[in-house]
């Protein structure tokens, strides 16, 4: 088992999730109005900063042009131009549009990663690594049920 494959599978048994950060974003509901909103995956992923299990968004597989919003608060998260195929099983991208998302440091699972949120609504997207593809090396590997896809 290589690392990747080992903090996927760690991940998608829900190892290291937490609550979301109590910190004030544009957009702020209560944990009621949140569960009512999202799914069960969708509220471990997005404010308990879960996984959802590798291959299993039907965005992994959007070739689409068009943009990836924050299922949390509609902002624009991603455009499809930056999406590539990682072979992670997660939906992968090497930019953010710009003023779309935030970072912090995620120390779970004995290693330090950056974890990326939705700078609006603090919703959890992914992680993000350096191993992705010119021209800026990053791979923005990010949960599916995170995202809804709006086509151009």
């Amino acid at each position: 088992m290589n690392r990747r494959t080992f903090i996927a599978a760690a991940a998608a048994l829900g190892f290291g999730a937490r609550a979301a950060a109590a910190a004030s974003f544009e957009v702020n509901r209560s944990e009621a109005e949140w569960r009512a909103m999202l799914s069960e995956i969708e509220y471990k992923v997005m404010r308990r900063e879960g996984t959802e299990r590798a291959y299993t968004s039907p965005l992994n597989d959007e070739k689409r042009a068009g943009t990836f919003l924050c299922k949390g608060c509609d902002l624009p998260l991603y455009s499809s131009k930056t999406k590539f195929d990682s072979g992670t099983g997660w939906p992968s991208f090497y930019e953010a549009l710009p003023n779309a998302i935030e970072t912090k440091p995620d120390r779970a699972l004995f290693m330090v990663r950056t974890e990326c949120h939705c700078r609006r609504c603090g919703s959890h997207l992914g992680h993000i690594f350096d191993d992705g593809p010119p021209p800026t090396g990053k791979r923005h590997c990010i949960n599916g049920v995170s995202l809804t896809f709006q086509p151009a």
